[in-house]
């Protein structure tokens, strides 16, 4: 199966190792992330949503109209817009994008953030609200004609949008979270559910259990990983490369600068997410063939903060492990924004693409001659 490659535009240059300068909204940033994403390959990028950040959808549509053939990854919260506009508003971003939205549902699991946008549920019942919220979404996204839906959460009246998604199989779903509720939701709702870069054991486990949720559902999902590649000419400058990385970390994170939101590692994090990530760091700093956790141990797991080091090649070789578990979506960015972008797109996707599409011609010429 062909694999499909994430990136990030973020709304301002910044990471762990980068204070942010500048606006809080960069447009000429994003014009140059915009760029280096779809010359290099990508097939989609990811718009972030926080409680403090710009919105999301708007950021997308600039993001659409600076771009031709580059898909877009939409982070979405559900509880804070009605769900029949939310569907609304995707279908018709859809439309003037000629078909390249998706969306990537976050439910969130910090109970302090949820609370800046007055959202004071916990955990399990964001979960069941998203599920209702995504039953509605759905259904205004394909129902011919006006439908009610009555649930804990909302409760519609001869709902109906004329604006439908444009293409045949709609606006795909991702999905994000880890916690029991949020695997029983990600079995009803999810076209593809998105992890961390979790050990290979681990992601093997999220897979079994997401695909079990969905099996009752009729469902049967696809799955995304997320990465920090860190590349270099020899496995030695790799690690050398992270070495520093994670010195420029800490010092960020000591300083006045510090932007970067993040939990806090003298706490367990809220969210079963972060929480699996620090249970894989605490195994070593170094795991599998080359997964590097110390970020992740730093910032207390706050969000995509695990990397695979190495050369472009043995990093290729690497994430086929996690293709022959099952991902076939990888989200990838890095710590220096636009720089290992175009690397990604120049150095990393092509090997990838290359060692997937030799795996799946070697399985069916087996295949065939059984």
């Amino acid at each position: 199966m062909p694999v499909e490659f994430i990136g990030y535009i973020g709304n301002h240059n910044a990471s762990e190792t980068i204070a942010r300068s500048g606006p809080v909204i960069d447009r000429d940033h994003i014009a140059a992330a915009a760029a280096i994403h779809e010359n290099g390959g990508f097939d989609r990028v990811l718009l972030a949503f926080h409680s403090t950040s710009p919105e999301s959808i708007l950021v997308a549509q600039h993001v659409t109209e600076r771009t031709r053939n580059l898909k877009l990854m939409i982070a979405h919260r559900p509880g804070f817009t009605a769900p029949t506009l939310a569907a609304r508003q995707l279908a018709t971003l859809d439309h003037l994008s000629d078909g390249r939205i998706s969306v990537h549902i976050i439910t969130g699991g910090n109970d302090r953030e949820l609370a800046q946008d007055g959202d004071h549920l916990t955990k399990d019942e964001r979960y069941e609200r998203t599920s209702e919220y995504l039953d509605i979404v759905r259904q205004e996204w394909t129902s011919a004609k006006p439908f009610d839906y009555e649930g804990k959460y909302y409760r519609v009246t001869s709902a109906f949008s004329e604006v439908k998604p444009q293409g045949p199989d709609g606006i795909p779903v991702y999905f994000g979270g880890s916690s029991e509720a949020a695997i029983a939701v990600a079995g009803k709702h999810a076209d593809i559910y998105a992890l961390w870069g979790e050990t290979l054991a681990q992601v093997g486990e999220s897979i079994r259990r997401v695909r079990e949720a969905a099996a009752p559902n009729g469902r049967s999902p696809r799955f995304s990983l997320s990465l920090r590649p860190i590349l270099a000419d020899t496995e030695e400058e790799a690690w050398a490369k992270a070495g520093r990385i994670l010195e420029r970390a800490k010092a960020l994170r000591a300083s006045s600068e510090r932007l970067i939101k993040g939990n806090s590692p003298a706490h367990q994090p809220a969210n079963e997410g972060s929480r699996r990530l620090l249970a894989a760091a605490a195994q070593g700093a170094r795991l599998d063939k080359r997964l590097w956790t110390e970020i992740a141990a730093l910032t207390g797991a706050s969000g995509n903060s695990t990397s695979l080091v190495g050369t472009p090649d043995q990093v290729a070789e690497a994430m086929l492990d996690y293709y022959d578990l099952g991902i076939t979506t990888f989200l990838i960015r890095g710590f220096d924004p636009l720089e290992d972008a175009f690397h990604y797109g120049r150095d990393l996707i092509p090997r990838v693409r290359a060692l997937v599409a030799e795996r799946d011609n070697g399985v069916r010429h087996a295949e065939a001659a059984e």
